[in-house]
């Protein structure tokens, strides 16, 4: 079970791979990117709501689901803002509005905050993974669709950024290759660690990692999926977040 949820981990980040490569090497609509991000938002929504947050009060009831909600917002959010002021913001620039310093040592910090910031990113979305498996359920289909959707626009805009800061792109690939080794690792500690510890604990850990990706999706995802000024941005945005939402609340629904 715990290779698995390092297998299911790593299918879920490889998006980042499969985003870098069309960021790299294809010139893609940055509209349709910001449609897919903004379905990716309403999926992890509707997954974090109805498998990460229902299923952790299930298992430890309000007082740790509340606590680890409310630490993993607060980890999230103080991490992320760390790294975007050293130009980590860069990985979310679907729509290639902002420019990276003109400075290639600036550059070269900025990539370095674009693979940490989706190192905070995508490490709360693994650990959910691998503790989905914890209840012998199996892995929600929801969360790792989620984790997919989001990853994917993360990997286009975070190598369109890096090449403008100068990276090569055997650079760029090895990088994301990281972030998708690191991600397939939390997917298996977060089932490890956690195979034998407390309710209470369990649901402290689902719990942090919803309020950390609420946090992300809230502050990253949502935002740039909307920071388009075209006219059907104000129609296609919004539904594709319904849809979203409403596809992964019918997959939670026929799982159980």
């Amino acid at each position: 079970m715990a290779l698995e949820a390092a297998l299911y981990g790593f299918i879920a980040a490889s998006a980042l791979i499969v985003g870098a490569v069309i960021g790299l090497y294809v010139n893609i609509s940055r509209r349709f990117l910001a449609v897919i991000m903004a379905f990716g938002a309403g999926v992890l929504i509707s997954a974090l709501a109805f498998e990460l947050m229902e299923e952790a009060y299930n298992t430890g009831g309000f007082d740790s689901t509340t606590i680890g909600f409310i630490t993993g917002a607060i980890t999230f959010i103080l991490g992320d803002w760390a790294v975007n002021r050293q130009g980590g913001h860069f990985r979310k620039d679907t729509l290639n509005k902002r420019h990276l310093a003109r400075k290639p040592e600036e550059g070269q910090g900025s990539g370095l905050a674009i693979f940490i910031g989706a190192l905070i990113d995508g490490i709360p979305e693994s650990i959910a993974i691998g503790i989905g498996l914890l209840a012998g359920k199996g892995v929600s289909t929801a969360v790792v669709l989620a984790v997919l959707l989001s990853n994917l626009p993360e990997g286009i805009s975070g190598a369109k950024s890096m090449t403008r800061a100068g990276w090569s792109k055997r650079s760029i690939i090895l990088m994301w290759a990281g972030v998708v080794a690191a991600s397939s690792l939390s997917s298996f500690l977060g089932y490890v660690f956690l195979r034998h510890a407390s309710v209470d604990l369990v649901a402290f850990f689902l719990s942090l990692a919803a309020g950390g990706i609420l946090a992300m999706v809230s502050s990253t995802m949502i935002p740039e999926a909307f920071d388009d000024e075209g006219r059907l941005t104000p129609i296609a945005t919004p539904f594709a977040t319904v849809i979203g939402f409403l596809l992964s609340f019918i997959l939670s629904a026929v799982k159980k």
